[in-house]
């Protein structure tokens, strides 16, 4: 019966007429993600009328390859501008420029096609699997743990903060001090906005992000009169070629940055409204915090690249899961599909897959099919994407900052967002000339609305705080996350201090607590399980004298 309802799926989707909507939708996503200031949401937007006359099967699948293609898309202009097309690439500026900068243009690229690619695949293999059973997870999170998830997260900006930590976490400050400007979406209150009407609204994430990313960026490309008038990357552009072989075996041998950067991404995309603004960077700190070598991140390494490109492909298929098991939106895209599906008179819920098999599993066989396409699609917008960087840097400047700006207005046709991304570039240019890092900013502008959110729900439901430690999924988070905030003296000290010695049994056995907590016996087995793994590391140092490593000479 499977069997059957698996091949219907696969009929339904490689009919002709799909598999060509499916191809101009990957190409209209790659497009999308990579203007900066063009949104996927936009993009899936914009498509979801014409999908109305479709079969469910032939709809859906076009608005997956527009997803599909969105996601990888802002790639492009990230590696070969620096300007991340999408807020679910904003990691991948971080190396992927460098690296596409010191020569290397078409390796970057191939390393992030291929990761995304891969990336995918594993979500897409995952979501059919595993979708009923990772989507209860969901319907364990309330507020209490929504808030210590994103603070779990924010502990991510003294991992971002490079050598100056105090400057790193300024930067963060910044980013949440700017997420409490307008009004509290709980409760109506205007804060910070100093008797002007624009500032109620608050600041939209997307001017920021483009602001201090963009147009700080282009500031500071054009301050020098000479280089203003070369190109992006001058007498290299015209050799560039996307080194598919190499990037593969580059991916392959970071299997497992590769793996876990993936199940990240499918973690937080089953999380109700994280999305792959989120899961980027945090695959992203995960790799650098598990990387021998975490000085080298942000120089142009490739351990750089994975992580985020594979983490927010996978991201979908986690929304995906959500929105099909239960009918609980993972993003904002996954909401149009959800609306999609109720013009169609489908409706998600966890007995969707058996009512729905052919829709279900066309789902599934789009998802996987669109990764391909985006592959083949890329290889070829990349070529003409690459013209861009022989144009001269002052002319680029312009055209990219017109785009960004009509981006921005046409999000929310609103001038003051024009303004949002002026300030915001200014402030970013600032900073980039004294030393700070932009990262933890955007961190902070991302999260802090999601913390903010979350808290008030939480104390609106009951004022009792300690809920915020009884209940298993927020202990856990809040555990983990006091043990990642410690964790990058952790790593400079490694071996050299005895406290060192006892950090990761600690974590362990810490860890184990909440998942006692949890339901079922799995996950008090794991716990159980990091309990004795912990007591026994623990054991074993105390034996051996907690020995460190003396410095030699």
């Amino acid at each position: 019966m499977i069997l059957e309802n698996l091949l219907a799926a696969i009929n339904a989707v490689l009919e002709l007429q799909t598999v060509f909507f499916m191809i101009v939708g990957v190409t209209a996503g790659l497009i999308a993600g990579a203007i900066p200031g063009f949104t996927i949401t936009m993009a899936v937007v914009l498509t979801l009328p014409f999908t109305f006359g479709m079969p469910p099967v032939q709809g859906l699948s076009t608005m997956l390859a527009v997803f599909v293609g969105g996601l990888s898309g802002g790639l492009m202009s990230g590696m070969l501008t620096g300007i991340p097309g999408t807020p679910s690439s904003v990691a991948t500026t971080f190396d992927g420029f460098p690296m596409a900068r010191k020569g290397q243009p078409g390796l970057a690229l191939g390393i992030g096609v291929w990761s995304s690619f891969f990336g995918g695949i594993i979500s897409a293999v995952l979501l059919v699997t595993l979708a009923p059973q990772l989507a209860r997870l969901g319907l364990e999170f309330g507020p209490w743990d929504y808030f210590a998830l994103v603070m779990f997260a924010l502990t991510i900006t003294a991992s971002l903060a490079g050598d100056d930590m105090v400057k790193g976490l300024i930067a963060g400050a910044l980013g949440l001090l700017a997420a409490t400007i307008g009004e509290d979406d709980i409760n109506g209150v205007a804060r910070f906005d100093f008797g002007i009407d624009a500032l109620r609204q608050g600041f939209s994430f997307l001017p920021v992000l483009i602001g201090l990313f963009a147009f700080s960026q282009l500031l500071h490309d054009v301050e020098d009169p000479v280089r203003a008038r070369n190109a992006l990357m001058p007498g290299r552009t015209k050799a560039v070629k996307v080194e598919h072989l190499k990037a593969i075996g580059e991916v392959f041998k970071r299997w497992v940055n590769l793996v876990r950067s993936s199940l990240i991404g499918l973690f937080v995309g089953i999380l109700p409204g994280a999305g792959g603004s989120i899961s980027n960077i945090l695959a992203y700190d995960q790799a650098k915090k598990a990387s021998k070598t975490p000085e080298e991140f942000g120089t142009g390494v490739a351990d750089g690249i994975v992580p985020s490109e594979a983490a927010n492909n996978a991201t979908a298929g986690g929304a995906l899961i959500m929105m099909m098991a239960l009918g609980i939106p993972g993003d904002i895209v996954t909401a149009i599909m959800l609306g999609a599906l109720l013009i169609h008179d489908v409706i998600p819920s966890p007995t969707f897959i058996s009512e729905e098999p052919v829709l279900a599993y066309g789902i599934f066989f789009a998802f996987f099919l669109a990764h391909f396409m985006m592959v083949g699609m890329q290889a070829f917008c990349l070529r003409i994407f690459v013209l861009v960087t022989r144009v001269p840097m002052y002319t680029l400047t312009a055209v990219i900052l017109s785009y960004c700006a009509i981006g921005v207005f046409a999000l929310n046709n609103v001038v003051f967002d024009i303004w949002t991304l002026f300030w915001f570039g200014v402030i970013g240019y600032t900073m980039r000339v004294l030393g700070f890092p932009l990262a933890p900013m955007i961190l902070g502008v991302v999260l802090g609305h999601i913390a903010e959110v979350n808290l008030s729900r939480a104390l609106a439901i009951s004022d009792d705080v300690t809920l915020f430690l009884t209940r298993p999924w927020s202990l856990f988070f809040i555990i983990v996350g006091v043990f990642s905030a410690i964790f990058p003296w952790y790593q400079k000290f490694h071996g050299q201090r005895r406290w060192t010695l006892v950090f990761m049994p600690l974590l362990c056995i810490a860890v184990s607590g909440p998942m006692f907590l949890m339901q079922g016996w799995l996950r008090p087995a794991i716990g159980a399980a990091l309990l004795v793994f912990g007591v026994v590391m623990m054991w074993r140092r105390a034996r051996a004298g907690w020995p460190i490593e003396t410095p030699s000479g």
